[in-house]
């Protein structure tokens, strides 16, 4: 949960000022696109957060964790496929933010690593 907070931090000071920058463009779904792809990733941390942690615990079976990151997985690409058909948000800006956090991932689990 510590690397959760941790990434989610960094990725604001990272992610809100530049689709604030990208807003100044022509591209009128980019900074959209900037933080969804954010927000998809960080879901997708916490996701893979919570499922770890129910699994150290015991409270929950592998059936139950892969069936709820299945779950959550589904939900997630639905609500993507909805907001690019719809065009709502920009796919290289999305990636964009979807790569910052996967980077923040990275860099904090690296960082974590090191320190124990």
């Amino acid at each position: 949960m510590e690397l959760l907070k941790r990434v989610i931090k960094k990725s604001l000071i990272i992610i809100l000022p530049v689709a604030a920058v990208s807003a100044y463009f022509e591209w009128k779904r980019l900074p959209i696109g900037i933080v969804i792809g954010g927000l998809v990733g960080i879901f997708i941390l916490r996701g893979a957060v919570k499922s770890a942690e129910g699994l150290i615990k015991a409270e929950s079976t592998m059936v139950g964790a892969a069936f709820g990151s299945l779950t959550r997985a589904l939900i997630l690409f639905v609500a993507i496929f909805v907001l690019i058909w719809a065009k709502i948000i920009n796919v290289i800006g999305m990636l964009f933010g979807f790569t910052v956090i996967i980077f923040l991932i990275l860099y904090e689990g690296k960082k974590s690593a090191k320190k124990d």
